[in-house]
C-alpha cells in the first residue's frame, strides 16, 4: 500500500486531476465546492493496472492554506507536482516544491495539466521551465507528463508512470512502533470517533490497545479501514481510518499521534539539522520565532542557532528548537519552519529529547555530526556521551532501527567494552566506559569522604550511597556491578572501600574497654551511663560483642545468650513466666527484666498474654 500526494499552485487543477483519475471528488467541504478551491486536505484512492492500490492526499494550493498542505505531505511515498500549462511555474509551485525537497521526497512525477489550452511550443517552454526548477532538488530528473483532465489525453500515460514508479519503491519498514499522525478527526454514525492518517513505522490490528500522544489518552481499535474497506491489520504505508473506543472527537486534534502505549514520549526541545531556503531575501536570526510543522502537527518554536548568530539563505546549520507545546516525534523525522507569510526552511531531527546545548562548541558539533551520519554503534556512543545513563527503552525513539537491530548494536558495544549495561531487558541502563569510570570515581570519592568523617563505622549504608549516586531504580544493579568489579565491598547493610579498616583512637578504645568490663561485672544489670556513643556502640553490635535491647539497656552477647537459654528452658518446663519471675531468675531489677522481655517479644521468641509470657 502506498500514499501519493499532490502539490502545486492554486487553480492548477490538482483536485480536477484527482477526480479524473479516481472518480472521487476530493473536495469534501461545502465551502470548497462553493468557492471552487481546495481549503483542507482531500482524500481519494486508485487501483492501478498492476493491482497495486494507492491512497491519494489532495492538498490546497492557496498560500493561505500552506499549513494545511503541510499536514498532508509528511507521509507520502510519491509526489505529483501539478503545473498548469497555461500559467507555468507560479509562487506556490516553487514553495510546494521547496517543501517536498526539504522533506526529502525522492520520487515524484510532474504533471502539466490543462494541456488542451496551449499549443506545443508553449507546452515545450513550460516543460523547460520545470526542468530548470527541479534541477537542484530531490525531484530532479523525475518524469514529466502532460495531460488534460477535460479530454482525458495523457491520463493513461500518467497512470502507467505512477504504477511503474511505485513498483520500484521498497515497502516501508516495520519497526514495531506504529505511528499514525492524525490529519482528520470526525464522528461516524453508528461507530463513534474515527481518525485518519498515513501509517508509518509499524502495523496496527483491530482490538489493539493504543495511546494518543501527546494527549496521553488510552483507547482500543474497534475497527480499521483503508479506502473504505474493512481490514483486520493495517501495514506501514497505508492510508488508515481507525475507529477508536472510549475517546471523543473533542479530546483529539490534528497533529496527535496514534501509537502503541508506553514508548513515544512527547517533547518540547529538539536538536536539528536546519536548512534555509535559497530564494529568501533575509537570513534567519538566532532566537527567531517561527511556526514548526511536522507530520500533521504544528507548534510555535524559538530557534537557537548553535554555530552563529544568523543563518544565511541557502545554508545549513545545527540548531535547537524550543517548542511552545509538546509534540510526538522521533529521530529522523523531517520538519518545516515558516513565518506567517512564507516557508523558511526545514530539516531533520537529530535528537527528539534534547538537552540545552552550549553554542559555538566544536565538540558539540562533532558529536552531532556523528549522530547524524554514523553507524548504529557510532550513533549510540555519541548519544550516550551527551545523555547518560540512559534506559535501553529510551533508545528506541532515538533511532530509525528495529528493537532487534538496536539490541544487536548494543550487544556489539558491550562485548567490545565500549558500553556498560546495568540490569537486564528493555529496562536496563546504559553508559559509556568513560561514563562508568566517572561513576566509579564518584563512588570512591563519596566513600573516602565518609570513611574520613566516620572512621569507626564499618561503612556507608547502601541506601545512603544509592541516594548520593542519584540512580533511582537503577541503584541496585549499579551497586552490584561495583561489587563485581571490587570497587566496593559489601559489609552487611553497609558498603565500604576495599582499603577501609576501622580505626579507633586511644580514647575510643579506652571507652570500649571500660564498657565491656562493666558488662562482665554486671551481666544482668549493665550500667547505662557507660554506654559509648552511637558509632562505637554500633561497631560493637556489628562485631556481635553486645546486644542492644533498648536505648539504655545493652547486654554482653554472652550474657544475653545465657539469659535467653534460661527463659526458654523455664517456659518449656512451666509454659509461662511473669515479669517478676524473670526479675528474680536473674537477680536484677524490673527495668532490665522488662527491657529484656520486650526485646524477646519483638524477636518473636516470646509472646505476651496478659501479664505473662509464653513461647512464641
Amino acid at each position: 500500500m502506498f500514499v501519493l500526494g499532490t502539490a502545486g499552485h492554486i487553480d492548477h487543477g490538482k483536485s480536477v486531476l484527482v477526480h479524473a483519475l479516481t472518480g472521487i471528488d476530493p473536495d469534501r467541504l461545502r465551502e470548497e465546492k462553493e468557492r471552487g478551491m481546495t481549503i483542507d486536505l482531500g482524500f481519494a484512492w486508485l487501483k492501478l493496472p498492476s493491482g497495486r492500490e494507492v491512497g491519494i492526499v489532495d492538498v490546497p494550493g492557496h498560500e493561505r492554506f500552506v499549513r494545511n498542505m503541510l499536514a498532508g505531505v509528511g507521509g507520502i511515498d510519491l509526489a505529483l507536482l501539478i503545473v498548469a500549462a497555461n500559467e507555468g511555474v507560479m509562487p506556490q509551485t516553487q514553495e510546494h516544491l521547496a517543501i517536498l525537497d526539504l522533506l526529502e521526497i525522492q520520487r515524484g512525477i510532474v504533471v502539466i495539466t490543462k494541456k488542451d489550452l496551449v499549443d506545443e511550443e508553449l507546452l515545450s517552454l513550460v516543460r523547460m521551465e520545470i526542468e530548470e526548477l527541479l534541477s537542484t532538488t530531490t525531484l530532479a530528473h523525475v518524469p514529466i507528463v502532460a495531460v488534460s483532465a477535460l479530454t482525458g489525453e495523457g491520463l493513461p500515460e500518467l497512470v502507467s508512470a505512477i504504477d511503474e514508479l511505485l513498483g520500484s519503491i521498497e515497502p516501508r519498514r516495520d519497526l514495531g512502533r506504529p505511528r499514525l499522525p492524525i490529519d482528520r478527526v470526525f464522528t461516524m454514525t453508528g461507530s463513534g470517533t474515527v481518525v485518519t492518517g498515513a501509517l508509518i513505522d509499524g502495523s496496527l490490528s483491530v482490538g489493539q490497545e493504543v495511546e494518543i500522544v501527546p494527549a496521553g489518552f488510552k483507547s482500543r481499535l474497534r475497527g480499521l479501514q483503508t479506502h473504505k474497506t474493512r481490514i483486520e491489520t493495517a501495514t506501514p504505508g497505508s492510508r488508515v481510518a481507525a475507529n477508536l473506543v472510549g475517546v471523543t472527537t473533542s479530546q483529539l486534534q490534528r497533529g496527535d499521534v496514534l501509537t502503541k502505549p508506553g514508548w513515544l514520549t512527547p517533547t518540547t526541545m529538539l536538536t536539528v539539522k536546519l536548512h534555509l531556503l535559497h530564494y529568501l531575501h533575509r537570513p534567519l536570526r538566532h532566537s527567531a520565532t517561527v511556526s514548526f510543522h511536522i507530520g500533521a502537527a504544528e507548534a510555535m518554536a524559538k530557534v537557537r542557532l548553535l554555530e552563529g548568530d544568523d543563518l544565511q539563505t541557502g545554508k545549513s546549520t545545527w540548531a535547537q528548537l524550543l517548542l511552545d507545546r509538546p509534540v510526538a516525534v522521533v529521530k529522523g523525522d523531517h520538519f518545516i519552519i515558516r513565518s506567517p507569510m512564507e516557508t523558511l526552511g526545514g530539516g531533520k531531527i537529530i535528537d527528539s529529547h534534547a538537552r540545552r546545548l552550549r553554542r559555538f562548541r566544536s565538540d558539540v558539533i562533532e558529536n552531532l555530526r556523528a549522530r547524524e551520519e554514523g553507524t548504529a554503534e557510532e550513533v549510540i556512543m555519541a548519544l550516550l556521551e551527551t545523555k547518560q545513563p540512559l534506559e535501553f527503552s529510551a533508545l528506541l525513539s532515538q533511532f530509525n532501527l528495529t528493537a532487534s537491530e538496536t539490541r544487536s548494536a548494543i550487544e556489539s558495544l558491550t562485548q567490545q567494552g565500549s558500553v556498560i549495561r546495568l540490569g537486564q531487558g528493555e529496562q536496563s541502563l546504559l553508559m559509556t566506559l568513560p561514563g562508568w569510570e566517572r561513576l566509579t570515581k564518584e563512588t570512591t570519592a563519596i566513600l573516602e569522604d565518609y570513611h574520613r568523617r566516620f572512621p569507626a563505622r564499618p561503612g556507608m549504608p547502601k541506601m545512603e550511597l544509592s541516594s548520593r549516586l542519584k540512580l533511582g531504580a537503577y541503584s541496585a544493579p549499579t551497586i552490584r556491578k561495583l561489587f563485581d568489579q571490587n570497587i566496593i565491598i559489601e559489609d552487611g547493610v553497609a558498603v565500604r572501600l576495599p582499603t577501609h579498616h576501622i580505626q579507633l583512637t586511644q580514647a575510643q578504645q579506652a571507652k570500649i574497654d571500660i564498657f565491656l568490663r562493666s558488662l562482665a561485672q554486671n551481666p544482668c544489670a549493665p550500667p547505662s551511663d557507660l554506654i559509648p556513643e552511637t558509632d562505637l556502640l554500633n561497631l560493637l553490635i556489628e562485631q556481635r560483642q553486645v546486644v542492644k535491647v533498648s536505648d539504655d539497656v545493652v547486654f554482653a552477647t554472652s550474657a544475653y545468650n545465657e539469659m535467653v537459654e534460661k527463659v526458654t528452658t523455664h517456659l518449656k518446663a512451666h509454659g509461662k513466666v511473669t515479669l517478676a519471675e524473670v526479675r528474680d531468675l536473674f537477680q536484677t531489677s524490673r527495668k532490665y527484666a522488662q527491657a529484656f522481655m520486650e526485646y524477646l517479644d519483638g524477636k518473636k521468641i516470646t509472646r505476651r498474654v496478659g501479664d505473662e509470657r509464653v513461647l512464641y
